[in-house]
């Protein structure tokens, strides 16, 4: 196991060099040989959460261990384009949900981008290719004609026209970043460019599209953080439900009213207020979910209830380490973790009523 690079990732009552080093350590425990990381060992591995974790590797700078990580999605990536929503402790061959996520789908372009603009490595990227291509033609497929993406096929086939708000904030991101590939590789593609548009103009003009799912913090934050709302726009979202779902001292509630606090989307709530310029609220928030932490792991807690005082699930899960530690990263000034999750190197300007 090599020494994480952590200057990066040290952050005034956030992490240490020491904490950092220990966190990435944590993730790397629980990667298996052949590059599978699940939730954690005995659980079960989901496309998103795998990549968020690699993209965390790549941050810190364990840009092997991340493009093993991709490589095992290129390898059991299904015929159609897809992967299945959920694998029992990363085993391919052992698969616990045979539903096939869009958003889950998607985000290996995500991934794939944050790992080039780690590495510069034109050879990764190539290999890496077609497994992206083939995924987001499979994830367009289930586009509807108002921009929105049906959020799942199940195994008999059977695709759903019902959008999240979240899944397709992601998706969203997704695109920009599948884009910013095939510019890379000199392969336009018009009819993403096309898909990308119609659906932030979906996403910033029309809720009624997509399932209401207004309890859930991630709908209040992730357009902001895909990318779809941004300025005026997106300052106006997040001050609109702020007293709503962030917990001063605690960290962001999953779900309103219940009283609890999770790690995953405090850090990527602080992700995408870095996104928007302020990197003070951002710091304050990653600085009030270290009572997630556990010392000995450098692992998260995935949640808290703060009515109760009880750590809730018992799980220190590798996709929370993960969240934190790309916000982390943006804060730090990574090149790579700010261009993907900044805007910059994505393509801008996709939805035709963006100047509206």
């Amino acid at each position: 196991m090599t020494t994480p690079r952590t200057e990066h990732l040290v952050l005034p009552g956030v992490l240490t060099a020491e904490q950092a080093a220990a966190t990435v350590r944590g993730i790397l425990a629980v990667q298996r040989e052949d590059g599978a990381i699940p939730w954690f060992r005995g659980h079960h591995l989901d496309p998103w959460d795998h990549t968020e974790a690699a993209m965390a590797l790549d941050a810190a700078g364990e840009h092997e261990a991340a493009e093993r990580a991709y490589v095992w999605l290129a390898r059991h990536q299904n015929e159609d384009g897809s992967w299945y929503a959920a694998y029992q402790d990363g085993d391919f061959a052992d698969i616990t949900d045979r539903g096939r996520e869009t958003n889950f789908v998607a985000y290996v372009a995500v991934g794939v981008w944050h790992h080039y603009l780690s590495t510069g490595d034109d050879t990764f990227l190539d290999r890496m290719w077609p497994t992206v291509y083939a995924a987001i033609e499979y994830v367009l497929r289930l586009q509807q004609p108002g921009g929105q993406i049906g959020w799942r096929r199940d195994d008999d086939g059977t695709a759903t026209a019902d959008a999240l708000l979240t899944g397709s904030s992601s998706i969203h991101h997704a695109l920009r970043c599948a884009l910013a590939i095939a510019e890379q590789r000199e392969e336009a593609q018009p009819d993403w460019e096309l898909a990308a548009g119609a659906l932030r103009h979906a996403i910033r003009r029309h809720p009624e599209r997509f399932l209401d799912k207004g309890r859930y913090s991630m709908d209040w934050y992730y357009p902001v953080l895909g990318g779809a709302l941004t300025g005026a726009e997106a300052k106006s979202r997040i001050e609109a439900d702020w007293d709503r779902f962030v917990v001063p001292g605690l960290g962001v509630r999953c779900v309103v009213p219940n009283p609890w606090v999770t790690g995953g989307e405090s850090a990527e709530l602080a992700l995408a207020l870095w996104a928007m310029g302020e990197s003070d609220r951002a710091l304050e928030i990653l600085q009030s979910i270290q009572h997630l932490r556990d010392a000995e792991s450098g692992l998260y807690w995935t949640g808290f209830v703060f009515e109760d005082e009880a750590i809730w699930p018992q799980e220190l899960t590798t996709w929370t380490a993960g969240s934190l530690l790309l916000a982390v990263a943006a804060l730090g000034g990574h090149e790579a973790t700010c261009a993907v999750f900044g805007g910059d190197r994505l393509p801008a300007g996709l939805d035709p009523d963006c100047c509206s």
